[in-house]
């Protein structure tokens, strides 16, 4: 009598999933920054080993891009609050009362990646991360051009610098409700602002 050896059942390999990879790597970099971060520990949370993910991403800084990019869509609710014909003040005061409180909501991923990612000491890191922050500060100006020419690049500088000191605080430690004080005192200053040079349309077109 022959007997035969069964053969072991292969199931078939797990699939890669990118999303989830780039959520791993998006943790850490927002937990410990650019620089605190290797690429075996990144591989490790990814579920790959080091030379799968330099096959799938590229280096570490070009997954640091790929994570920045992912992030700068979908942090802030931009898009929503940042319409044509929404009231500049109220829509930006209420952009920054969103980043006081997502910022800090989130011990493990406090503050913004972008904006802590361009304070970072690598330079190839740090480039990467101030293309997405001047990216963002163009959206602004863009937003606010249309109602108040002459100052949007200001109000634009501005903003960014409060979400960046908001930012740095989050990830200092303070509460949802300091950085909120915060955003509403920057607010009145947008408000009183943006006030002064409102554009009003007549019958012959715009006058201030």
């Amino acid at each position: 009598m022959v007997i035969k050896e069964k053969s072991k059942a292969r199931g078939r390999p797990r699939a890669f999933d990118k999303e989830a990879a780039l959520d791993a790597a998006q943790a850490l970099f927002h937990l410990h920054g650019y620089e605190g971060v290797g690429v075996a520990a990144l591989a490790q949370a990814m579920g790959i080993n080091p030379p799968s993910l330099y096959a799938a991403f590229g280096d570490k800084t070009a997954l640091f891009d790929q994570v920045l990019a992912r992030y700068a869509r979908s942090a802030l609710p931009v898009d929503e609050l940042l319409v044509p014909g929404a009231p500049p003040a109220q829509a930006l005061a209420q952009l920054l009362r969103e980043a006081a409180r997502i910022y800090a909501a989130n011990p493990l991923a406090a503050g913004c990646l972008v904006l802590e990612g361009a304070r970072g000491s690598d330079p190839d890191a740090a480039a990467h991360a101030r293309i997405r922050k001047e990216a963002s500060m163009q959206r602004i100006v863009d937003f606010i051009a249309p109602t108040h020419p002459d100052k949007a690049e200001r109000v634009a500088d501005y903003m960014v610098t409060i979400m960046s000191g908001l930012s740095s605080d989050a990830r200092a430690g303070k509460s949802a409700e300091r950085l909120l004080a915060v955003a509403d005192m920057a607010a009145l200053a947008l408000g009183a602002t943006l006030s002064q040079s409102i554009l009003h349309k007549t019958g012959t077109g715009f006058v201030q």
